[in-house]
């Protein structure tokens, strides 16, 4: 399954939550942007349609799979401050 960690960091003279090296949008309060973190990881969880996927492979060759909607990622919202590493998800 894949695991995303939304981060909750000191931004551009607020706070925001970050994804790998994308910051969200600058927010004022710590509090609102691990209010806005939480809201994206729920959002992340929820399931969609199965749909027909294509793509290519490194190769050059076409491949076409059935892709859940169920197949969600584990998400986490952990303050990069904090040395336990444990967050809410």
């Amino acid at each position: 399954m894949t695991r995303i960690v939304y981060e909750i960091v000191a931004h551009d003279g607020g706070w925001a939550y970050k994804l790998d090296d994308v910051f969200s949008e600058t927010y004022a309060t710590k509090e609102e942007a691990t209010a806005a973190a939480h809201d994206a990881a729920a959002r992340q969880e929820i399931p969609g349609p199965s749909e027909a996927i294509q793509y290519q492979d490194e190769d050059g060759n076409w491949h076409e799979e059935q892709s859940s909607g169920l197949d969600r990622p584990e998400v986490e919202v952990r303050d990069a401050d904090s040395s336990a590493g444990g967050g809410q998800g």
